[in-house]
């Protein structure tokens, strides 16, 4: 079956993909979850208008993307207060989340959490790398300094 997609799936293609799945699979799982459409003559027309429109939309945002990884270089230091044992280990993990409200404390730009890699889980004071995809072709990293909330 002929479908086009409306959401990234992994293993198959990003929005606005037209693909060949089998039946059961579009029917069963693309279709009900509002993944895909079902790809006709129209429905290919107005993929290709939203396509053009991504397109000059991708040149600002990479524009903008540059932009964002600029100010979070520029950054002096984002630091993070947690709550620890006596032996020093944090009370559970820092989560995406409170990385991007550490960076909007410190000044820095409003980030989407899910655009925040931490390369495992933090669960120890001191500084972490943290990388954040901007844009595809775009990716910034800053230190995350952990401290000790008294």
């Amino acid at each position: 079956m002929k479908i086009i997609l409306t959401a990234d799936v992994s293993g198959l293609g990003s929005s606005g993909d037209i693909v060949e799945v089998r039946d059961g699979y579009a029917r069963n799982y693309l279709l009900p979850r509002n993944l895909a459409i079902v790809a006709t003559k129209g429905a290919e027309k107005q993929v290709h208008a939203i396509r053009r429109a991504q397109e000059n939309r991708r040149v600002r945002d990479l524009e903008h993307a540059r932009e964002l990884k600029e100010q979070l270089q520029n950054l002096e230091s984002v630091q993070l207060s947690k709550k620890v044992s006596k032996k020093g280990k944090l009370f559970g993990s820092i989560s995406e989340s409170d990385v991007v409200s550490a960076v909007r404390q410190a000044g820095g730009p409003a980030l989407d959490k899910r655009a925040v890699d931490l390369k495992g889980h933090i669960k120890s004071l001191g500084k972490h790398s943290v990388s954040v995809r901007l844009h595809p072709d775009v990716q910034a990293s800053f230190d995350l300094e952990i401290r000790s909330a008294s």
